[in-house]
């Protein structure tokens, strides 16, 4: 078993460099070069947040419903994959 030092994880995070496309414009974006990562601007950054505040995004509903998982009642579905069409589920 190996141990890191201190000086190895310094150069680790300094050659670290991600790259990515903006999810707002798609533009290309570096980790090292944009200071907004993973958006290419404070531009992009604020609108992603505004589409959340305004509920443009959000998370999903839960699977199950809140008082089944409390009583413990567990529910299974069971798919026949055989017989499904490429479209049914």
């Amino acid at each position: 078993m190996g141990f890191l030092l201190a000086e190895d994880t310094e150069n680790a995070e300094k050659n670290f460099n991600m790259k990515h496309r903006c999810p707002i414009c798609k533009a290309e974006t570096e980790s090292e070069v944009h200071k907004d990562f993973p958006f290419c601007s404070e531009r992009c950054r604020m609108q992603d947040l505004g589409n959340w505040a305004s509920e443009k995004y959000v998370v999903s509903d839960p699977v199950f419903d809140e008082e089944e998982a409390t009583e413990g009642e567990r529910k299974t579905i069971l798919l026949d994959l055989d017989k499904l069409d490429d479209h049914e589920f």
